[in-house]
């Protein structure tokens, strides 16, 4: 018996999240213990003066995907974005990539 039915692929999506400031010790502890990153959707970055969050996901589109990114870190007490950057792979791998998508940095 055959199946007449088909099934789309969900896009997925590469992006990074960057906090307004590092994150404080007691904020990294808060998401250690939080369940919503335990599936490792959305993990951390951490380097001397700068954190940042690398996030995967599937979603119909990119407005759904960061939507479940941010919802996540906002479980963090007083986490701001300050911007969230999407890797050229998403563009590239969702057919999406066109002249004005531009990779950064440049060659």
């Amino acid at each position: 018996m055959t199946s007449s039915s088909t099934t789309e692929a969900v896009p997925s999506w590469h992006f990074r999240m960057n906090p307004l400031e590092p994150l404080t010790s007691e904020q990294t502890d808060v998401m250690d213990h939080l369940d919503s990153f335990a599936d490792g959707f959305v993990g951390l970055e951490e380097g001397p003066g700068f954190s940042q969050f690398v996030c995967y996901f599937e979603a119909e589109s990119l407005m759904d995907a960061m939507k479940e990114a941010l919802a996540r870190v906002g479980e963090i007490p007083g986490v701001r974005i300050s911007s969230i950057e999407l890797d050229a792979c998403s563009f590239d791998h969702n057919g999406m990539a066109t002249a004005s998508v531009v990779p950064w940095p440049p060659d």
